[in-house]
């Protein structure tokens, strides 16, 4: 088996991921907005919920889908292959940004400055505990 095969076989690999965490993410946020909904917690907090978390599920794609063009520039490298690869990646880089500031409803630079990290550490703490429940 060839270098190349190799790293073409690991690159499926790695797409194949990509698209599954996001069916799995669409999946997840579909359960947990019909359990925001259903639990009472109101249509607001349901659809917040699901927006949240496919926005999430996409990033993460994403991310992963860019690994897998990483993977297979370092398979074959080349200028033209480099030039795409970064055009690729910068393009993928703006729609993350834009669904993160889609999700959040401010722009990264702007919630650095208006958070400190204490808030930040703080919330997701509570988020933490509010998520596993009371304590049995």
């Amino acid at each position: 088996m060839s270098i190349e095969a190799w790293f073409g076989g690991v690159v499926t690999v790695v797409e194949v991921l990509g698209v599954v965490a996001m069916i799995a993410g669409f999946a997840i946020a579909l359960v947990l907005s019909a359990r925001a909904l259903f639990g009472g917690r109101g249509g607001r907090t349901a659809f917040q919920t699901l927006r949240t978390s496919i926005g999430g599920s996409i990033l993460l794609g994403l991310e992963i889908f860019v690994a897998a063009d990483i993977i297979r520039t370092i398979s074959t490298p080349s200028l033209e292959d480099a030039a795409v690869l970064g055009l690729i990646v910068l393009i993928r880089t703006v729609l993350s940004m834009s669904i993160q500031i889609e999700i959040d409803g401010v722009a990264p630079w702007r919630r650095a400055a208006l958070t400190s990290g204490a808030e930040v550490l703080a919330a997701e703490v509570a988020r933490g505990r509010r998520s596993a429940g009371p304590a049995s």
